[in-house]
């Protein structure tokens, strides 16, 4: 098991890595999470919905995703509530308190069948978990660290990171929070993200390994330009915002220029990697906007998915997003709840996304639809064509509540094809000009195709010259799988990791 001091200290991606070196040597393995809380989500190939991390790992060990490998997915909905998706489905709607002081308890079972039957068929399971083991007020009702630790017999590793300071405290203070017996698991620690002269740590980790018995298992260097998503939304806080990115960038005037896409920040945003492939672009400056005078800077305009779509489209209201947009001539994209955003009203007659049983808001009105969401959560694989002449094929995955009706000569944007199924399904839609579209499919950025296509277009469209490089993420997405595997090869004793699992 892969335990961290905190969030974001790199416990997905280093289950990852360590996937792919145990498939390497041959070892069916598997990576599990007991429960995770994201707004960032992935289709299985049998229509479930799990954290994206579980997904990534899953790639990385070379298995297919399954609902089994993140049974619990906790989607919060406000700052005291979250939506409970049980084995890929959505289970109810719950608040923190009511949750943590039992409902937790009633899935627990669950999660030990679905551990059970990944570890049936597989040699090795690799288990992450949760912000950190040492959350003592949680620790009574917690199913994802120490409980799942001991309940599969876990060799557990703790990992701390450098580059947020204080990781010698964070490693010494939660193995003082620990239990005796939670203790006793932890095999060795590893320092993550670690920048400088390896010499001048040396001190401090062999000071940590006298002091909690354990040994170092390695200490990661930080790894520039990965590639490989992140589904923490700490992770968030270190993208792109127009006083980062855009402030110093080459005059408007330039046509070699990058170009600007802002992503509106909206507070409940999901599936913000939607958008790690654009910003890969040499071609491409992404910056997320989270004030309306800023979005005068950008050339194209996306709305994001969101877990919240009628709270999200007031704050655009009052942010003044939408005076901004309604005289806005150029390129607008809505992806899954922005593409509802676009439309002429949302309808929320039995209270889905809140308790406000019956909530109504006007939506921006530039496409002629409207949509009514329901108690059935939408999730798939897809591919799908444009209807327009001058983009590519894409293929994604859908995760949306809501239906979206077409109205007063509403044109579809694409025509999707449901994995299995033999009949096109009409997918999101878009204006008269094409300048305006939405759609239900994530990930559509992802693929390297309709991508690069989508640029060029873009770039024509605001003057621009035609991109001289481009970056290709889903062809080379196993060599940077690979890529990280090997970094971790090399700064972690994996020699010591196997003798932990074999024993």
């Amino acid at each position: 098991m892969i335990l961290g001091t905190a969030s974001h200290v790199g416990k997905s991606l280093l289950t990852a890595g360590l996937g792919r070196i145990f498939s390497d040597d041959g070892i069916r393995v598997a990576p599990f999470k007991a429960q995770n809380m994201s707004l960032n989500s992935a289709s299985t190939p049998d229509g479930r919905e799990i954290g994206r991390a579980q997904a990534l790992q899953a790639e990385a060990c070379r298995v297919t995703p399954c609902a089994e490998m993140n049974p619990v997915l906790i989607k919060p909905t406000s700052d005291i509530a979250s939506q409970i998706v049980l084995l890929g489905s959505v289970w109810r709607q719950v608040i923190a308190a009511d949750y943590f002081k039992g409902r937790v308890e009633e899935l627990f079972p669950a999660v030990l069948a679905s551990y059970g039957a990944l570890a049936a068929r597989h040699d090795l399971i690799l288990l992450e978990g949760a912000g950190s083991p040492a959350e003592i007020n949680l620790r009574k009702h917690d199913i994802v660290n120490m409980r799942m630790a001991h309940a599969s017999n876990a060799a557990c590793l703790l990992v701390g990171d450098i580059d947020r300071g204080g990781v010698f405290a964070s490693l010494l203070g939660t193995m003082e929070l620990l239990e005796p017996d939670d203790r006793a698991r932890i095999r060795g620690f590893v320092i993550n993200k670690f920048r400088g002269d390896r010499e001048l740590l040396r001190p401090g980790v062999e000071m940590m390994e006298k002091r909690l018995g354990i040994p170092c298992a390695g200490v990661v260097p930080y790894l520039s330009h990965l590639g490989l998503e992140e589904e923490d939304s700490v992770a968030l806080e270190d993208r792109g915002t127009v006083d980062r990115v855009w402030r110093s960038e080459v005059a408007v005037g330039d046509k070699d220029r990058p170009l600007r896409i802002g992503v509106i920040a909206v507070p409940h945003m999901a599936n913000f990697t939607d958008f790690d492939a654009l910003a890969a672009e040499p071609s491409v400056s992404l910056a997320f906007l989270e004030r309306s005078s800023d979005a005068s800077l950008a050339d194209l305009i996306i709305l994001p998915g969101t877990k919240q779509t009628i709270d999200d489209l007031l704050w655009i209201r009052e942010r003044g997003f939408a005076d901004y947009l309604s005289t806005y001539t150029g390129m607008l994209i809505g992806i899954c709840g922005g593409f509802q955003m676009l439309g002429l009203c949302i309808e929320d007659p039995l209270g889905v996304e809140s308790d406000g049983v019956g909530r109504t808001a006007a939506g921006l009105g530039v496409l002629t639809i409207k949509t009514i969401m329901n108690t059935t959560k939408t999730v798939r694989l897809v591919t799908g064509h444009t209807n327009t002449s001058n983009l590519p094929c894409f293929k994604g995955y859908e995760i949306h509540m809501g239906e979206t009706v077409y109205s007063n000569g509403a044109q579809p944007f694409a025509q999707v094809v449901i994995d299995g199924s033999p009949n096109p399904t009409p997918d999101g839609a878009m204006d008269s000009h094409q300048r305006v579209w939405g759609t239900y499919v994530h990930g559509l950025f992802d693929d390297d195709e309709f991508r690069h296509g989508f640029l060029d277009v873009a770039r024509q469209n605001y003057g621009l010259s035609p991109k001289v490089t481009a970056v290709y993420t889903s062809t080379e997405r196993h060599a940077r799988i690979d890529r990280w595997a090997e970094h971790l090869r090399q700064s972690l004793n994996v020699d010591l990791i196997r003798g932990w699992v074999t024993d």
